[in-house]
């Protein structure tokens, strides 16, 4: 994605350059808009604050920009409800050497636990909510200092020591096999899609306060979780069996509730899909050549339409029944009715299947604008990101035309 593709022509590319140079326009506004748009739809939902970094920019040596989001993703559907958090963060090299000496507030990992202080703002209006996280945040703090209200799920890093001395991944494996699940793997590098049947353990265990640091003694010596173990049984030959260990807050005293947490973590692959998004196959952001400032609020900007393309996405087939307004403006809807009708053929396949109002029908009009014919496969985020981007141009005229 180029600054210059994004403008359309030479003026629109200088009106976002002055934008991205404006020093009243900032990361944390662009994102606050989002997230408020995002908590009115999390009413009555057991609601996912799926988080997790990804690099976007790297000299090679010792300075990089990542990017932090988290998404609030509905737990039972796998909708996707919006943007709830988000930080672009710039790193600097030779900072290993004395993370033991600074307070956990100014370290970069304390992103894991700021993430979970915004997801508890939701707890006012959410059924429940549950911050998911992969390995990297598994932080003795974040745990110690999660928010009244909010549970935790994340993949475990650490062997940790408890109370009473025995290792972590040891408890759990002495556990006899409580039962079995049956999941799909999606593909990824080197190792095709297939289907595994994973055995199940789960154990209560106090884990031990790691080795006081900065601001250590200000945690508890130990804190109470529970660890679930996913271990693939029968793996093909020559592939490694899929296996996750899961540190969560939620109780787990039977197998019902096992299976559960590993479907609630299942679900944080959405977070990789909206990496995808951003990146090389969609807003390409890596290639954007522009000074830090300027590329920072680039990035929340494409970070906010990276999430409305994994909505459309996600809710391509209405199984959750979201609504339009969602992603767009009650005023664009007119616009949508009336591409749509321009792009249905005589066959049923080519008709738009979908409600006026929900944001099924609006994501039928993106993938058929993005090249999809309505007959082979189920379009996917590269698909909507060209409709919408197309949608929006094609408003903007509807707009105008009708103030003529």
């Amino acid at each position: 994605m180029a600054v210059r593709t994004l403008g359309g022509n030479r003026a629109g590319e200088m009106r976002i350059t002055r934008f991205l140079r404006n020093p009243k326009v900032s990361v944390e506004e662009m994102v606050a808009r989002a997230a408020a748009a995002t908590a009115p739809r999390v009413a009555g939902l057991h609601v996912l604050a799926i988080q997790d970094t990804s690099t976007l920019r790297d000299d090679g040596g010792q300075r990089s920009i990542v990017v932090h989001p988290t998404l609030a993703v509905e737990a039972e559907s796998g909708a996707v409800l919006g943007l709830l958090h988000g930080e672009v963060l710039r790193r600097e090299g030779g900072q290993k050497q004395r993370r033991k000496h600074r307070p956990f507030a100014d370290k970069e990992s304390a992103r894991w636990l700021r993430g979970a202080e915004a997801a508890a703002g939701l707890c006012a209006a959410a059924l429940r909510v549950t911050v998911i996280a992969d390995r990297e945040s598994d932080i003795y703090e974040a745990f110690a200092g999660r928010p009244a209200g909010v549970d935790l799920l994340v993949r475990a890093c650490h062997d940790r020591v408890l109370a009473d001395g025995e290792r972590m991944f040891a408890r759990v494996a002495k556990q006899a096999e409580a039962g079995r699940l049956t999941v799909d793997l999606p593909a990824a590098p080197g190792r095709p899609a297939r289907q595994a049947v994973l055995g199940l353990r789960y154990v209560a265990v106090e884990v031990q306060r790691p080795e006081l640091r900065a601001g250590g003694r200000d945690l508890p010596p130990s804190l109470t979780l529970n660890l679930v173990e996913a271990r693939e049984s029968d793996p093909p030959p020559g592939t490694a069996p899929a296996h996750w260990r899961l540190l969560t807050t939620h109780r787990v005293e039977s197998v019902e509730p096992a299976r559960w947490i590993v479907g609630l973590y299942r679900r944080r692959w959405l977070i990789e899909e909206l990496f995808r998004t951003l990146k090389t196959r969609g807003f390409d952001l890596e290639r954007v050549a522009i000074a830090e400032a300027p590329f920072e609020k680039l990035a929340a900007a494409a970070l906010i339409a990276a999430v409305s393309v994994l909505q459309l996405t996600r809710e391509r087939d209405g199984q959750a029944g979201r609504p339009l307004h969602d992603v767009f403006h009650p005023d664009e809807q007119a616009a949508l009715e009336a591409i749509s009708a321009s792009l249905e053929g005589n066959t049923a396949r080519q008709k738009n299947p979908h409600p006026k109002g929900s944001l099924a029908f609006a994501a039928w009009v993106c993938a058929r604008l993005g090249g999809w014919t309505g007959y082979y496969g189920k379009p996917g985020p590269i698909v909507m990101l060209k409709g919408l981007h197309l949608f929006r141009a094609m408003q903007h005229g509807w707009s105008l035309a009708q103030h003529v």
